[in-house]
């Protein structure tokens, strides 16, 4: 018997993670014509998607989402949404198949950092027959091009801090920590680890309040792809909380990298940072000045 299948390639499965993106994914896949399946994630996929075929998956069961995946007919899968921890070795239920093809899939899964779990989450996917794609190919609309997105441009001291914060972002990138970082008056002040972008200018915010951060300098918060990353999943970020968030650290403005990062409700970040008289901006790490000037 034929599975079912929404095109030639197979059907798409959105594996859903905690956030706004899978939502943005999942309309945009409807938008072009496809039913998408929603795998949400048990303790983090934080939507409601009773619209949708879906069921809910721990995160370490394999075995579950293989049995998913065969039921639908799902040729595609979509990985997107935060995902706030690891599964523990209980609760990882893998197929035979993974234990042959991927020995030390495991260990990887349990201890690796995030972004060798997520190339070895797409391996596994893909070592059954299926093809891992970008939230970004799905919903094109959401990367980030070059250049100011709103009315605020960044001025010379803000391209100051952009170029010192992004040198500190790929740096961290590259160790296969974060992907933010924060300068002000051409000192890194902070970096993004496992708490996440808004956390961070939580910590920023209360060093403003705390006399650590001169008020007279406003500084800027740059987001990075990790230069190893696989841009199918986890591609930087910004939506609304990251402007009010930002404005609220004190900070001049956003700048992320344009074709390798997502801004969520573009129009709601526009308005908000446009309010808050704060720049948001597209940079390429392949052009001068990083494609400011």
């Amino acid at each position: 018997m034929a599975l079912p299948s929404d095109t030639a390639a197979g059907r798409l499965a959105i594996i859903a993670g905690g956030g706004l993106l899978p939502s943005y994914v999942a309309e945009a896949a409807r938008a072009a014509g496809e039913d998408p399946i929603i795998v949400a994630l048990k303790d983090e996929s934080d939507r409601r998607w009773e619209d949708y075929d879906h069921a809910v998956i721990g995160i370490g069961d394999f075995a579950a989402l293989d049995g998913l995946f065969n039921r639908y007919g799902v040729g595609r899968v979509v990985m997107s949404g935060s995902v706030h921890r690891r599964p523990e070795w209980r609760e990882v239920r893998p197929t035979m198949r993974i234990l042959m093809k991927v020995p030390a899939a495991i260990r990887t899964l349990l201890s690796g950092g995030d972004d060798t779990v997520l190339q070895m989450v797409i391996r596994l996917i893909e070592g059954n027959g299926r093809r891992v794609v970008g939230a970004h190919e799905i919903a094109p609309d959401l990367l980030a091009s070059v250049g100011p997105l709103g009315a605020v441009a960044p001025g010379e001291e803000d391209r100051r801090d952009i170029a010192c914060a992004a040198e500190a972002a790929e740096m961290l990138g590259r160790l296969d920590v974060g992907q933010g970082a924060v300068s002000i008056g051409g000192r890194v002040i902070a970096l993004e680890g496992l708490e996440g972008t808004d956390q961070m200018l939580e910590r920023v915010a209360g060093l403003r309040a705390a006399g650590r951060i001169s008020p007279r300098r406003r500084g800027g918060l740059v987001k990075l792809c990790k230069p190893q990353q696989d841009t199918r999943a986890d591609l930087p970020a910004i939506g609304v909380s990251t402007i009010l968030n930002a404005a609220k650290a004190g900070l001049a403005g956003i700048a992320v990298e344009a074709g390798r990062s997502l801004v969520l409700n573009r129009a709601a970040v526009i308005s908000a940072a446009d309010e808050a008289r704060l720049f948001v901006c597209g940079i390429d790490r392949g052009l001068p000045a990083w494609g400011l000037e």
